[in-house]
């Protein structure tokens, strides 16, 4: 375990497992109050032409990615209509895990509003809690993500194309607290736990940040990422695949008008995995 809360809050489901625990009205109503709040938000805060502004939830994101938002919303891939049920689903893993912080005993500071000074623009957000003086972000995931992308700090910021980590830096910096690190939720079966930011330099992020608002401003459209040389068993193929910091962007087609997504040209599964082509050669055009 990484953090002293982990042990607190696994006993406290120990003994409600066990033996049962008397669950507070006034922590059960906060998680009631903090989960109608969110239900209000996602559902009446629609995504069509909202206007574009850097935020501490985007700021860490590719600046390509940025240009998109701000100058071609349109050609952006629809989001399926599950996409509230799942923001929702982050909300209520949210709201639950506090209300585990404060049955378990675990002090701390909710959710506040914050700005960071960056010159002319400020960068505003709201923190999720923070603990021992450090500023801390829950988050819920996928199995795979829990596993591989929130094994460690630095897994997470090797592909960190959600920009979790300046966003952390960005709170850590507005609010004058230690960057703390990240409680993640398996949204598959429940697992929880605590990646620290063991290595962030808030000022290094924050730097970051502003170089980011200067480029944004700038308004010039660059490429981030360059394409990925695929290879099958060892061996180059010829063909050339998206990079993986692109796979969920929304706007990767209209960035690529060559991409082309298909099962994998060399596998020789039954189900080949699909596979983004940038560039594919001529005699796997037509299969």
């Amino acid at each position: 375990m990484n953090h002293p809360a982990e042990l607190a809050i696994h006993q406290y489901l120990e003994k409600a497992l066990s033996e049962g625990v008397a669950f507070s009205e006034e922590t059960a109503d906060k998680i009631a109050k903090d989960i109608k709040e969110a239900v209000k938000r996602q559902f009446n805060n629609g995504r069509k032409d909202r206007e574009f502004t850097l935020r501490m939830s985007n700021i860490g994101r590719p600046t390509c990615q940025l240009w998109y938002d701000k100058n071609k919303p349109n050609v952006a891939l629809p989001m399926p209509n599950t996409f509230i049920m799942n923001m929702l689903m982050g909300d209520i893993v949210e709201a639950v895990f506090k209300g585990l912080l404060t049955e378990a005993g675990v002090k701390y500071e909710d959710t506040d509003k914050v700005n960071l000074d960056c010159g002319d623009t400020s960068i505003s957000g709201s923190y999720d809690l923070i603990l021992n003086d450090a500023v801390d972000d829950i988050k819920s995931a996928s199995d795979w993500s829990y596993r591989n992308k929130f094994e460690s700090y630095n897994t997470l910021a090797g592909g960190d194309s959600f920009g979790y980590v300046a966003q952390l830096a960005g709170y850590a910096k507005a609010s004058n607290k230690k960057a703390g690190g990240w409680w993640v939720v398996n949204k598959s079966n429940g697992q929880f736990k605590y990646v620290p930011a063991t290595g962030l330099n808030v000022d290094t992020e924050v730097s970051k940040i502003k170089d980011t608002i200067s480029k944004v401003e700038t308004n010039k459209f660059e490429r981030c990422f360059e394409p990925e040389i695929e290879t099958f068993r060892g061996k180059v193929t010829g063909n050339k695949v998206l990079n993986k910091n692109c796979s969920f962007c929304s706007y990767r087609f209209d960035c690529w008008p060559s991409l082309v997504e298909r099962p994998a040209v060399k596998s020789q599964a039954k189900q080949p995995p699909v596979v983004a082509y940038v560039d594919l050669r001529k005699e796997y055009m037509d299969e």
